[in-house]
């Protein structure tokens, strides 16, 4: 009887084992693909956002990049597949060399990883690298790889490199936070209050201006503290980006060697188990090589650029200094005693002599990687120091000539701009040795203020614009009060607070049902309040920290998603409503009457039990119908005069209103752009900044536009919440109406002393 697997003869079946190697391949080709789209998009993040030192945003160090690496360097690895053909041994070798492109790839995202995700990932690709080359030389001496010997000796010597390189790098990560951290606190109270006695000496300076000023300085602090800005120009990273050009220019010469020398190599006949699939892994492995070695050469080129002095003959200076930081960690730990509790005193003292003997061995590991660094540093500076002068006299000529062209601008500027090139080089952050670069730092990075906000403001929130541009500087933002009327009592006994977005898109909802009104007026008014959304979340995000009013604002969101895509209100169609033929005052009494019902609904259900709690977090639909309740009530209180009585008329009330309400919320959008330079990690300050200066780019005509408008108060933290800003509102009437009743009361009694003292 035949076994399941076997011949007839009994041996095992392995025709059949080889079948499924080229799509394998196929597998390995797309893996390299999909490492080299992600080197690629931080390659064009760079480019986009003129950071040519290339952070690591997409191809970072972490488990699913280790994943991929593994699977497109299967050739590596391989042990026993032959490999016979020129494109198989090239592809074995291509395979080598996209590990070290992809180890320098990894460099600047060491910055960004915590103390125990550091030591993890860089152990998972210790133990890859130890593997890969301990594979690679059992290959070549069992024959698989029978060519290339060189070439290979050199790349295995380039991956011990980098690895070292990597370590010696993560060793100065918790150094250099720690000091940027404790340095970024001190420049940031200095940059606090020079803002802050800069806008009381100049309070007719305009916010957009003085906002710019302020971040323009948050910018330079948070850019030059970036963890990976500061890891890319360190000397190991920079070290990095020239072994992978060396490894990239290793596989180069071995392909043009072979393909047009071949008489220097004899491959041998046959075909490899792949087939067809090497010549994809090859094809695509090339290309990810070539793509991925464009970022570890710019770190290098820029960080060679900043060495590289103005005058020649200073140009080679034998600077082999040893800066503090790339020990301290080191020596620290060697100072620290064991956590192991050792009874022995003969014992105790011997692990803590080999401790102290390991630790001086990683210190002096680690002074040499870091001589090795500077002196490729050096040669590097050597060999292109002609290059740079002549690159440095062409962007120097090319601004001139930019000057001259644009002479007329500039003068305009500098009248309404005093001092554009003001001095940033108090906030620049620097670690031991960078003292000479701060200068080149901050030209290269005062105008990515001026750079970022017009980014902003190609993204201009334009029908929001042109709605706010309605607003009557007389009327101090009356829709945040008329809105709710404190006549009207809740449908519960306790009232939850408001948020700025649900009572626009309450009022919004209401004006969609008005009859009577032109469809292209609801669409206009439905794009502004879109637009305007957008930034009321933002603001909201900021102000609502401790998310007490998370409930609220997911009602508005909600509510507005079926206003905005099926005009409903829940599941009232508001456009049904509006084609009956009825007053204004009707529609506010039936959506009234229907808000009334749903929240009934919710006792029927019993749901009301979540009523007992906080109102804050009662669900989004009653939030919703207790909203609708009360303004629609409110407005019923309203719409007894003329002005209510036709579609028209009610509409353009409440597009007042809600126009009025928008921008009320957006007066805070100053204190939200500063607000986010201010709490941040030392991970996240850059983007946070960035996204600030992008904000008042996008919203730097909101601005113009609110400063002509007067405000109930001239502290801007009592007008952060809309309750805050009704109450505040509240008590500034019921004080005009007292003082204006003591004036008359005053005038009435003085009025017959006059008059007698005439008599």
């Amino acid at each position: 009887m035949g076994r399941t697997g076997c011949t007839t003869d009994g041996y095992l079946d392995d025709s059949k084992f080889n079948q499924p190697m080229p799509w394998i391949g196929l597998y390995v080709a797309a893996a390299s693909a999909a490492c080299a789209i992600a080197m690629a998009m931080d390659t064009l993040h760079g480019i986009r956002y003129r950071k040519f030192w290339f952070p690591s945003k997409v191809f970072s160090l972490n488990a699913t990049s280790l994943t991929l690496l593994a699977v497109a360097t299967k050739l590596s690895v391989d042990l026993n597949t032959s490999m016979p053909r020129q494109q198989d041994q090239l592809a074995k070798l291509s395979s080598t060399v996209f590990i070290c492109t992809v180890m320098a790839n990894f460099m600047p995202s060491l910055g960004t990883m915590e103390s125990k995700e550091l030591l993890a990932n860089l152990v998972a690709l210790g133990i890859f690298a130890i593997t890969v080359i301990v594979n690679i030389c059992i290959q070549l001496g069992t024959g698989v790889i029978y060519v290339f010997w060189r070439e290979y000796a050199i790349t295995m010597a380039i991956m011990i490199i980098l690895l070292a390189l990597m370590i010696s790098s993560a060793l100065t990560i918790p150094t250099t936070k720690s000091y940027f951290d404790l340095k970024y606190k001190k420049k940031h109270k200095l940059a606090m209050k020079e803002c802050n006695d800069k806008s009381n000496r100049c309070p007719s300076q305009k916010v957009s201006h003085k906002l710019k000023e302020d971040l323009t300085k948050y910018w330079m602090m948070a850019h030059t503290c970036n963890p990976q800005f500061v890891m890319a120009r360190i000397a190991t990273c920079s070290a990095s980006g020239a072994f992978c050009l060396m490894s990239t220019a290793t596989l180069a010469e071995a392909m043009i060697h072979s393909f047009f020398m071949p008489w220097d190599f004899k491959f041998c006949a046959g075909e490899s188990d792949y087939r067809w699939s090497t010549t994809l892994i090859l094809i695509t492995q090339t290309a990810a090589i070539a793509v991925g070695t464009l970022a570890p050469a710019s770190r290098w080129f820029a960080t060679i650029n900043f060495r590289c002095p103005k005058k020649a003959n200073k140009a080679c200076e034998n600077r082999f200094k040893l800066e503090k930081y790339w020990t301290l960690e080191l020596k620290q730990l060697k100072d620290c005693p064991l956590a192991l509790r050792i009874y022995s005193r003969h014992c105790r003292k011997l692990a803590h002599n080999v401790k102290d003997k390991i630790v001086d061995f990683c210190i002096w590991m680690q002074i040499g990687m870091v001589f090795l660094s500077k002196l490729v540093r050096l040669i590097s500076l050597f060999f292109i120091i002609r290059f740079l002068i002549s690159y440095r006299s062409f962007i120097k000529m090319i601004r001139c000539l930019k000057i001259s062209n644009n002479i007329s601008s500039y003068d305009s500027e500098t009248e309404s701009q005093p001092n554009p090139m003001q001095d940033l080089g108090r906030f620049v952050m620097h670690l031991e040795g960078e003292e000479a670069f701060i200068d080149m730092m901050m030209r290269r990075n005062c105008d990515a203020t001026g750079h970022w906000i017009r980014m902003g403001q190609k993204e201009q929130p334009k029908h929001a614009i042109q709605f706010l541009e309605k607003l009557n500087s007389s009327k101090e933002f009356e829709g945040v009060i008329h809105f709710d009327s404190d006549l009207v009592h809740s449908l519960d006994s306790e009232e939850p607070p408001n948020c700025w977005a649900l009572p626009v898109v309450t009022l919004t909802s209401i004006a969609v049902a008005l009859p009577n009104v032109d469809r292209d007026l609801v669409k206009q008014l439905i794009h502004c309040v879109h637009e305007a959304l957008t930034y009321i979340k933002l603001i909201e995000d900021n102000l609502d920290a401790k998310r007490e009013l998370i409930n609220i604002r997911r009602a508005a969101e909600v509510l507005w998603l079926g206003v905005d895509v099926h005009y409903k209100w829940l599941d009232v169609d508001l456009r049904q409503i509006s084609l009956q033929d009825k007053r204004p005052k009707e529609i506010f009494e039936e959506l009234a009457e229907k808000a009334k019902h749903r929240f009934k609904e919710f006792k029927e259900k019993d749901l009301i039990a979540c009523l007992r709690e906080n109102a804050s977090r009662w669900p989004i639909k009653v939030l919703a119908a207790n909203s609708m309740y009360r303004i629609c009530q409110t407005l019923v209180l309203r719409s007894d005069s003329r002005e209510w009585e036709c579609g028209k008329t009610a509409f353009e009330k409440l597009s007042a209103m809600i126009v009025e309400i928008i921008g009320a919320c957006f007066t805070n959008l100053p204190h939200v752009i500063s607000e986010q330079c201010h709490q941040s990690a030392i991970e996240e300050r850059e983007d946070r900044v960035r996204n600030a200066i992008l904000l008042l780019g996008k919203t730097e005509k909101i601005l113009e536009i609110l400063e002509k408008q007067s405000l109930p108060s001239s502290n801007p933290e009592h007008l952060l919440h809309i309750d805050h800003w009704r109450m505040l509102s509240k008590r500034k009437d019921l004080l005009e109406c007292s003082s204006s009743t003591t004036n008359a009361e005053t005038t009435s009694s003085s009025s017959p002393d006059l008059y007698l003292t005439i008599d």
